[in-house]
Parts: C-alpha cells; structure tokens; sequence
C-alpha cells in the first residue's frame, strides 16, 4: 500500500468522515427514538494496516450515568453491518476512491477492553 495514502487514511480526520461523530446520536435516535437514550459513543480508529489487510475498530465509549456493560454490544456486529447509518458499504466505497483495492470485509466479535469500552474489530482485505 502507498505510504501516502496509508498515511491519508490513518488519521482520526479522515475516519471522522468515514463515520462521522454525529452518527452516535443519529442510532440511537433511530434504534429508540431519542439520542439521549444511547448508552455509548462510536468512533472509528485506526489499528494497523499491510500490504495485505487494514485493520479499524469501532470504539464504543461508555455515556456519563450510562451503563456500557448492560447494553446488548455483542450483538452489535451483525447490526453494524447491515445498518444504513453506520454504512459500511458507504466507507468501503470512501476508502476505494483512495486508490485501495478491497477484496472483502469482515466485522470481529465484540471485545471488552474495559467496563466503560468496548471494541468491534473491522478486517478489510485487500486484493
């Protein structure tokens, strides 16, 4: 992969508009009718990247008075996967336009970091 466009794509700007910040509050109000109900924050970050394999995870940062570990995040890669707000589709589209070919992608299982984070690896696999 180009160092350049490696280096365009690993920045916290550039995954900002892969999956905006706004888009935490925009789940949750479609998933329970208001964005105050949600119990984290997503955010894409950037782990690594080869000539073979980018990997990003989805950040999900535990709400002040939420409750992180009682929410149903195991459950959230098949949700993120197919929901038209997180748009994964979308991004794979955004990260083509770079110049990176992407073979497929895959979502990892929810990991627990902590009890106020938790993480959802994304795999794209490049041709």
């Amino acid at each position: 992969m180009d160092q350049v466009v490696l280096d365009q794509i690993s920045t916290q700007e550039y995954l900002d508009t892969l999956l905006p910040v706004e888009t935490s509050d925009q789940f949750f109000e479609a998933l329970y009718g208001d964005s105050k109900d949600g119990a984290y924050d997503i955010q894409l970050e950037f782990i690594s990247a080869n000539d073979n394999r980018i990997v990003l995870a989805f950040n999900l940062i535990q709400r002040p008075g939420k409750c992180l570990v009682c929410n149903l995040t195991y459950g959230l890669p098949n949700v993120f996967s197919r929901h038209p707000l997180i748009n994964i589709k979308g991004m794979i589209k955004k990260i083509e336009e770079k110049g990176i070919k992407v073979k497929r992608w895959l979502l990892g299982e929810t990991e627990e970091q902590s009890s106020t984070f938790h993480t959802i690896p994304f795999f794209i696999d490049l041709e």
